[in-house]
């Protein structure tokens, strides 16, 4: 079998068999044994995820949100480096908001803005409809959701909590399984993007989770974001934003980042079918970034 491999130099040829396939990544030193012993066209074809996506621009086409398409209510959890350009942008689009942060005095730009404020995660989540969390890590995530005060404890039937924070899958499957338990639905969306894509409304958003939460945040999500994309099952956004990680972190070599067998399906039949939207940008991904 033949392989072909497209760097910015050139386009080469390998054979499946060559050691050449061993080298170029660190996170995969040596071509896995299973590799030498399977053809790689023997790998299923079939994706792992069930991938639907839309990509989307506000800014780019000058269309807004109408409002009778949006949550009535809207809670959003963590004023920090990307929530507060978050929030902002659904308060810039005429959406209800109400926010929540360990810190106040970070909620008082929002509340300058017409935002409205409840001292703890579950009054929030009590009072909405929808309720985002953007929080630093995984354990500022748990304790948000599922502390005391926590989220979880303010939520109920008809209510949706979207977790747009970078946390592992066992993290958001927890997470899911708290508020799932009080009868709401739940969806992970990790974003793709910094400050700035934040503050532009550029951000991608992973969701997977709730299929009809997702359906009823899409009009949010466009707001803050280019892009969305739904993934599936719970835990598959933030193997994706792994992945996009990875890729980011490697992009040089990212033919090679992960070649394990979780990931073949990935880089095979998921991840080259949206590659180019994501923040690094396209020029990588076409073999023109030297």
């Amino acid at each position: 079998m033949t392989l072909l491999v497209k760097s910015s130099y050139s386009h080469r040829f390998l054979s499946s068999s060559t050691p050449a396939m061993s080298v170029c990544s660190s996170f995969c030193p040596q071509l896995p044994s299973y590799f030498r012993q399977k053809p790689i066209n023997s790998l299923p074809t079939k994706p792992l995820f069930p991938l639907s996506f839309k990509v989307f621009s506000s800014q780019a086409t000058g269309v807004s949100a109408e409002a009778d398409e949006l949550p009535g209510r809207i809670g959003f959890l963590g004023m920090g480096i990307m929530g507060t350009p978050m929030a902002q942008n659904l308060l810039k689009a005429g959406c209800d908001v109400t926010v929540w942060n360990r810190t106040k005095s970070k909620c008082d730009p929002l509340i300058s803005l017409g935002a409205k404020y409840q001292p703890s995660p579950d009054e929030v989540a009590a009072s909405c409809d929808v309720t985002f969390a953007m929080l630093a890590d995984p354990e500022s995530a748990m304790d948000v959701a599922c502390g005391k005060h926590g989220a979880a404890s303010g939520m109920g039937p008809g209510k949706g909590y979207v977790d747009v924070s970078t946390v592992d899958g066992d993290t958001s499957k927890l997470i899911n399984g708290h508020i799932k338990a009080t009868g709401a639905s739940f969806l992970e969306a990790p974003v793709s993007g910094s400050k700035k894509p934040a503050e532009d409304g550029q951000l991608i958003f992973l969701a997977a989770g709730d299929k009809s939460l997702y359906n009823t945040v899409a009009p949010l999500l466009d707001i803050m974001g280019k892009s969305r994309f739904y993934l599936g099952d719970v835990g598959n956004g933030a193997a994706m934003k792994l992945v996009v990680n990875m890729i980011m972190g490697r992009s040089c070599t990212f033919s090679y980042s992960f070649l394990t067998l979780e990931f073949v399906d990935f880089l095979i039949n998921t991840v080259t079918m949206f590659l180019q939207s994501f923040s690094f940008g396209n020029l990588q991904y076409d073999g023109n970034f030297f």
